[in-house]
């Protein structure tokens, strides 16, 4: 019995050794063969990169299949090595040169040469458009209608032949698209002198039916440098029949207020200012022109203040002389919220008292000023730039009309 356990003993003894001893050389064997990999990858040298070449393009045909995608190969520069600090000192240019190089490298940037200034002059605008000769002040503008996306795009190029007070000015342009628009666009001139310069471009969002019942309307006024403004002229450029031969260049001379000529009826001239902290309209008449008198009793105006159909409140100026040209500057003012300035209007009747009291003055004219509800083309415009100019009196002449 005890022989038997010895030789259990001994048996189990020589089978742990085996196997102890095959892990061992199982174990060497794998560290060994790690080793040897680990040695490849070290030893590996980095093929050096052929000098700087031009993209070569792989696949060149119209079709390629899946396996023939056309790709770029990028420019790769020579590698270089360099000794001392006194070497690269001697090398000079060609080192720097090799920094730009590393530099590109590093950010994936590659050369493609050198810009090429003289193939981008650009003309001066005097060249490409000449102002016609002449003296009076004119604008030069485009204007091209595009059908597909409803866009008018004007064009905004250059004032000539700029008066000479206004020289020193800054040049500033309110450009609407009357009746509809409502608040200018504005474009501010590029420098001073007789021939500023804009360059501007504007888009204005407008159905291919109304572009033909609208009308330009650009005001040019000079800016001095306390912010006060004079207004130089205006054009008013109607686009029915205009629009057949977009993209042209076209000067237009300005109408200043001397050059405007009177009406059948005769003209007014009135001033408008809007005080939104005190809520107040004043409504100043300045004179007439151009009157059709029908007596020698004399003239007088007569201004209301209109919400919707009902007349809030009229004022009456005093009989002036019976002249054609009479003079009145006469102030009136009127009690107006700012939310009612979309639904106000004023009415100014220019009138002849009649030689019998009990019968009614004889009208001469009248002109109606306020929002889109109730004004189109100078007189609209007028009562908007009285609504963003709170700051001073607006003056305008306004041909007189006939009563309705």
């Amino acid at each position: 019995m005890a022989d038997q356990m010895l030789l259990l003993a001994v048996g189990l003894s020589v089978s742990f050794l085996l196997i102890v001893l095959i892990g061992v050389l199982g174990y060497y064997l794998w560290r060994r063969k790690v080793q040897r990999q680990y040695q490849e990858l070290v030893s590996t040298t980095v093929p050096p990169f052929p000098a700087c070449t031009a993209p070569v393009l792989v696949s060149q045909g119209s079709w390629a299949r899946t396996d023939e995608v056309p790709f770029t190969l990028p420019p790769r520069f020579e590698s270089r090595h360099h000794g001392s600090l006194k070497d690269q000192e001697k090398e000079g240019d060609e080192g720097i040169e090799l920094e730009g190089q590393r530099d590109i490298l590093a950010h994936r940037w590659y050369p493609v040469g050198t810009v090429l200034a003289g193939l981008y002059c650009v003309p001066t605008l005097n060249e490409v458009v000449a102002p016609p000769p002449g003296m009076a002040t004119r604008l030069c503008f485009a204007v091209e209608y595009r059908q597909s996306s409803e866009q008018l795009m004007v064009s905004l190029l250059r004032l000539g032949n700029l008066p000479p007070r206004f020289h020193g000015n800054g040049t500033l342009v309110e450009l609407r698209l009357l009746p509809d628009d409502r608040r200018p666009r504005q474009a501010k001139a590029r420098g001073t002198g007789p021939d500023p310069e804009f360059n501007d471009y504007f888009v204005f969002q407008v159905s291919g039916v109304c572009v033909s019942q609208s009308t330009l309307s650009v005001c040019v006024l000079s800016v001095e440098q306390g912010g006060k403004r004079h207004a130089v002229g205006r054009v008013l450029f109607p686009l029915e029949g205009e629009l057949g031969q977009s993209g042209r260049v076209l000067w237009k001379d300005l109408e200043t207020e001397d050059d405007t000529q009177c009406s059948e009826l005769g003209d007014v001239q009135v001033s408008l200012n809007y005080s939104p902290a005190l809520q107040r309209l004043t409504v100043v008449v300045l004179r007439a022109r151009g009157l059709q008198l029908l007596t020698d009793t004399g003239v007088c105006v007569q201004v209301s203040l209109q919400i919707h159909t009902q007349v809030v409140k009229t004022k009456r100026s005093s009989v002036g002389k019976g002249e054609v040209d009479p003079f009145f500057n006469h102030r009136m003012t009127f009690k107006l919220r700012p939310q009612q300035l979309d639904e106000a209007c004023v009415r100014l009747e220019l009138q002849q008292p009649n030689t019998i009291r009990t019968k009614p003055p004889a009208l001469l004219g009248v002109v109606v000023l306020g929002p889109f509800m109730y004004a189109r083309g100078p007189q609209l415009q007028h009562w908007m730039d009285m609504v963003n100019t709170t700051q001073e009196l607006v003056k305008r002449w306004h041909g007189l009309g006939r009563a309705t």
